[in-house]
């Protein structure tokens, strides 16, 4: 059971855990790279001559937990320390298609067999009497282990396929590229006084012709500029990649409701792990979370990730709804379900079968041959590259009886 207290500076409540051996919240930011967007240089935000390095932080400050170290004694004389961490999430904003945000833990988040392992929380909420839609934003989710070992997220990225993966309205292969506007735009108007329909002009390689360009719009509420301020004046075009998702959007009773999808997105469905007591009654309007066993290639097969060390987020809709302006994904900090979960992986068993045989001799002559694999487990000598002596490494391993790894 949770612990709350009232943070009254912000009116927001801020969950309060006692610390084992790891922080079961988000504790770094380490890249943060939103498309343009209406919330852009406000969540977090970002004035005029800002470097990236604090806008940066101030996502970091939004969206991941604290820790404190609190010293007492007792009434024998005896001193004892404790660490609390406090977790009161701020929002942040990826704007529109493909911005992101990478962050993690100060651990690595363990996959465990047959339990939900993560959550990122966004904000989204359910349609007053509806059970189908709300503000679902959608953002996909991709994973990584850091096999170089340096601390940084430049390895191999696996999507977490969610509901819609294999759907044919998804688009494995959607770039949209974002062009600054210049310094002496005009703004077209639109239905309201304030509203530039032709602000921020997209191209992009839509499967439907009829969606490959398009503008960010700006709109009355949001009149700061929606390109990211910290980048350097030679920045004339954004581009990002990766899958598009399907609309979302349906007309319910006069109103607009983003409707949810299935399963396995950041800000689609509010997350059970912070829904109010008797919420259960209505189980399909909540996130449970994010399994690492959904972790698929490149190519679309599934892989086994003992461990995940970094975790990625980014809008995968683009999309403008009438007056609410582009649906973006907003993110409110993260948890992982088993902080303290032991890293329990038998070096060389890369299907994940808890055992080393044949099965995993095959898979890492699969790596060594240039089909998909984990390259990061396949590695097996630790010596970074995936060759024959990996083959030699993983039999002595067989020979051995297998030996752990972290």
């Amino acid at each position: 059971m949770k612990k709350f207290v009232l943070c009254t500076s912000y009116f927001v409540l801020c969950a309060v855990a006692h610390a084992t051996a790891h922080a079961p919240y988000l504790t770094r930011v380490l890249d943060y790279a939103p498309a343009p967007g209406q919330f852009v240089n406000q969540i977090p935000a970002c004035n005029p001559g800002d470097p990236y390095g604090k806008v940066l932080a101030r996502a970091a400050e939004a969206i991941c937990g604290t820790t404190e170290t609190i010293e007492g004694e007792l009434p024998d004389g005896t001193v004892v320390t404790e660490t609390v961490i406090t977790y009161c999430p701020g929002t942040i904003s990826l704007g529109g298609y493909g911005g992101s945000v990478t962050v993690a833990f100060d651990h690595p988040v363990v996959n465990v067999p047959g339990e939900y392992d993560f959550e990122i929380y966004g904000n989204a909420i359910v349609a007053d009497g509806s059970t189908t839609g709300g503000s679902a934003e959608p953002g996909i989710v991709l994973v990584s282990i850091d096999a170089n070992g340096n601390g940084l997220p430049d390895d191999e990225w696996f999507e977490l396929a969610g509901s819609e993966y294999d759907n044919e309205s998804t688009q494995h292969d959607f770039t949209i590229t974002y062009f600054k506007p210049s310094a002496d735009h005009v703004a077209v108007p639109g239905s309201r006084p304030f509203d530039d329909t032709q602000y921020i002009r997209w191209e992009s390689n839509d499967d439907n012709p009829k969606k490959r360009s398009g503008y960010v719009q700006k709109l009355e509420y949001h009149k700061q500029d929606y390109w990211p301020l910290w980048l350097d004046d030679d920045v004339q075009t954004l581009t990002f990649s990766g899958a598009r998702l399907r609309g979302n959007v349906k007309p319910v009773n006069g109103m607009v409701e983003l409707q949810f999808f299935d399963w396995g997105y950041v800000d689609n469905k509010p997350s059970r792990d912070q829904a109010s007591e008797g919420d259960d009654d209505n189980p399909g309007i909540y996130s449970d979370g994010f399994d690492i066993n959904w972790a698929v290639n490149s190519k679309g097969q599934q892989v086994y990730l003992p461990w995940v060390d970094f975790i990625k987020v980014y809008n995968a809709m683009n999309q403008t709804v009438a007056s609410l302006g582009e649906t973006s994904t907003e993110v409110r900090g993260g948890r992982d379900f088993h902080p303290d979960a032991p890293l329990d992986w038998l070096k060389g068993d890369l299907n994940g079968d808890h055992k080393i045989d044949v099965g995993d001799v095959n898979a890492v002559l699969d790596v060594c041959l240039g089909n998909p694999g984990v390259t990061a487990l396949a590695d097996v000598n630790h010596d970074g590259t995936v060759d024959v002596g990996d083959v030699n490494a993983l039999l002595e391993t067989i020979i051995n009886g297998g030996s752990q790894t972290p």
